[in-house]
């Protein structure tokens, strides 16, 4: 395989951002696609500027990337929880989150796939959420979230004769901007929230990069089709007797 290069989602902040710049230690090229640019800089990051609910402006950065990259990963990290209670959820906001989870990713897949038949080898991960087992106020985002599970065990079967693996994480309560935005930082929920996990911490951007990497390794080809839940045990479920 010629020098890696991963399409990332989101990677100007949190997980995203972890996980490239571990990505550019390893010497891959990385292509941050998110709203705004990072703000690190490497000479071998590249920022494209695009809004993923525009299904419209996602086809034109595909192929923008296309033209210029030979993507032999893509990690959609990307993503937004919109909560709402059941009675003030909106058909809209189911809309918005699937073209953002799964229309996006949908979008860049078909743009990356040839490629990458034709090279024998691909990684395709999700970063998804432990939500997608259910969560209050989560109505839009666990569905879209737990659909993603479908369409990458989908995918996994119709890729996996060309090289290519597709697999996700699902991360339970992670410390990142998008968790604060919903608990305060350092506030009494946020503790009792780390007490009710069976490992009794909260987790970091790191422990979901390390399992993004894991699914990303060239020497990882047979496993394929899988959900790795990195949630400090949340996915377990349990009732004191």
């Amino acid at each position: 395989m010629n020098k890696p290069c991963a399409v990332i989602t989101g990677a100007s902040s949190g997980i995203g951002k972890d996980l490239a710049v571990r990505m550019l230690d390893l010497g891959y090229d990385i292509i941050n696609v998110s709203r705004r640019d990072a703000d690190y800089t490497h000479e071998n990051l590249y920022n494209v500027g695009c809004d993923l609910t525009d299904a419209k402006a996602t086809s034109a950065a595909a192929a923008a990337i296309v033209e210029k990259h030979n993507v032999t990963h893509f990690i959609h990290n990307a993503g937004m929880i919109l909560p709402n209670l059941l009675e003030e959820a909106s058909a809209e906001d189911i809309l918005t989150l699937s073209q953002l989870h799964a229309g996006a990713a949908l979008i860049f897949v078909q743009a990356f796939a040839p490629a990458m038949k034709e090279a024998g080898f691909g990684r395709i991960v999700f970063n998804s959420s432990r939500a997608a087992m259910g969560v209050p106020t989560r109505t839009a985002y666990s569905f879209t979230k737990a659909g993603i599970h479908g369409m990458a065990r989908t995918w996994a079967l119709e890729l996996g004769p060309y090289g290519i693996t597709v697999n996700v994480v699902a991360p339970g309560p992670i410390l990142t901007d998008n968790f604060w935005g919903i608990v305060d930082k350092g506030s009494d929920r946020e503790q009792k929230i780390a007490e009710s996990l069976p490992v009794r911490l909260l987790g970091t951007p790191e422990d979901v990069s390390n399992a993004l990497l894991f699914f990303c390794g060239q020497e990882n080809g047979f496993v394929t089709g899988q959900t790795l839940y990195v949630c400090g045990g949340a996915s377990i479920g349990g009732m004191a007797i």
